[in-house]
């Protein structure tokens, strides 16, 4: 009977193997004991705190634990959901943070040096620290109010330097912030204190950049949410510029809905009658005045046009394709204002479009005829008009006609005075 062979063990090098593949447990509290231990050796010194941050990333799992940095950094400790800070472990806290800084700008300044020197040095700790920013400012509720205005003391500051992007402000938009005016007293904090830093021409390119200038009434309570509220918050603040220009960003996302509403009811062949009431409701809904619907109606019905080549057909083409939307300019062009804001751009879109350079006065004849515009208004361009675009060759266009108009006029005059 043959002896029975036994396989020889590997389960050593099984082992072996399994060691030296196995990650390393996840260990953030062991990761911040060791921060917080160095941060107390500096003991309050920010620049001896710089220089252990600085040697520790070689030491330091910096990329797998940048966010326990940035709590610590900003917090003293791990921070947990909602806002407080974690006590767990050997070293839970240190005093070397932002939260215990003290407020003024100088010493906000000396700590931005902290983060800034930090991200130079380990540039992967930028994108880390985006993601941090939009953490940490939803768990507002949880801090002090005194720490409130430091975070955004900082923040402006780190939206200043470029280490977080200006949009990181948009998370603040959640209702459990919103509804005690926790968002809005934060940005005005931002806002105010970068416009003391680096003036309001950085502030306004700031709210640009992050696309924050025409959602500013996003930050106030929804049952506060109006633009007299708006404007008394930031006045109250010094920010009367960023209302101005969240009404003008305001105003332009209106025009623009305003006219996208317009092109798609000319596309679908809508009758110009029937488009009065609606642009109505639609223009006083958004307060664009009419000088500035008329020239939008001006626009959008130039658009639709396909024009003949022939210079000597075009005028003619142009002012039949004109002549069935008289009744809606004539519903807009109500005021001399209104009027003289539609000479100015059958002028502006004349010149702009070479071959209507010949068509002008033929089109301002049309408007005339149609009561769209009135010889009052037509006089005025003539003796002043608002641009200057092709302003000689148009004026000598409609020299003939304006000396029609005048001795109507003066006709006319002398007719009332033998009565």
């Amino acid at each position: 009977m043959s002896q029975k062979v036994e396989k020889p063990i590997l389960s050593g090098q099984r082992i072996k193997t399994r060691k030296r593949d196995e990650k390393e447990k996840y260990d953030p509290n062991g990761f911040r004991d060791a921060l917080v231990q160095g941060l107390e050796r500096a003991a309050g010194d920010l620049d001896a705190a710089y220089k252990f941050l600085d040697a520790a990333g070689s030491k330091l799992d910096y990329r797998r634990y940048g966010e326990v940095i940035f709590d610590v950094l900003i917090a003293g400790g791990l921070l947990l959901p909602g806002g407080s800070v974690s006590m767990d472990g050997e070293s839970p806290k240190t005093n070397t943070c932002v939260f215990t800084a003290n407020e003024d700008m100088e010493s906000m300044r000396n700590f931005e040096q902290v983060f800034v020197k930090l991200m130079r040095r380990y540039k992967y700790l930028e994108k880390m620290f985006e993601e941090e920013m939009k953490k940490v400012l939803v768990y507002l509720k949880g801090f002090e109010p005194a720490q409130r205005i430091k975070l955004a003391r900082m923040t402006a500051l780190w939206i200043g330097n470029g280490c977080v992007p200006p949009s990181v402000l948009l998370v603040l938009i959640n209702e459990h912030l919103l509804k005690d005016n926790l968002a809005l007293e934060f940005v005005l904090e931002v806002f105010s204190t970068m416009k003391a830093e680096r003036g309001n021409a950085s502030l306004v390119t700031a709210l640009k950049r992050g696309q924050i200038e025409g959602r500013l009434l996003d930050f106030l309570p929804l049952n506060r949410r109006s633009e007299e509220a708006l404007a008394a918050a930031f006045g109250s603040r010094g920010l009367g510029e960023l209302v101005k220009l969240h009404r003008a960003q305001a105003s332009q996302e209106a025009r623009r809905e305003l006219t996208q509403a317009l092109l798609d009811e000319l596309a679908d062949e809508k009758p110009p009658k029937e488009l009065i009431p609606e642009l109505r409701e639609l223009a006083a809904r958004t307060a664009i005045p009419d000088h500035e619907v008329v020239a939008i109606i001006w626009q959008c019905v130039m658009s639709r046009g396909e024009w003949n080549k022939k210079e000597e057909l075009l005028a003619e083409q142009a002012a039949k394709h004109l002549r069935s939307y008289t009744p809606l300019l004539a519903a807009f062009a109500q005021t001399a204002r209104a009027e003289m804001a539609l000479l100015s751009k059958v002028q502006e879109y004349c010149y702009e479009n070479m071959s209507f350079m010949k068509a002008f006065s033929k089109l301002v004849l049309m408007l005339y005829k149609s009561d769209v515009l009135s010889e009052e208004v037509i006089l005025k361009w003539y003796r002043e008009p608002n641009s200057s675009k092709g302003k000689q060759t148009f004026l000598d266009q409609m020299k003939k006609f304006v000396e029609w108009l005048q001795s109507a006029e003066e006709e006319s005059e002398s007719g009332e005075d033998e009565d």
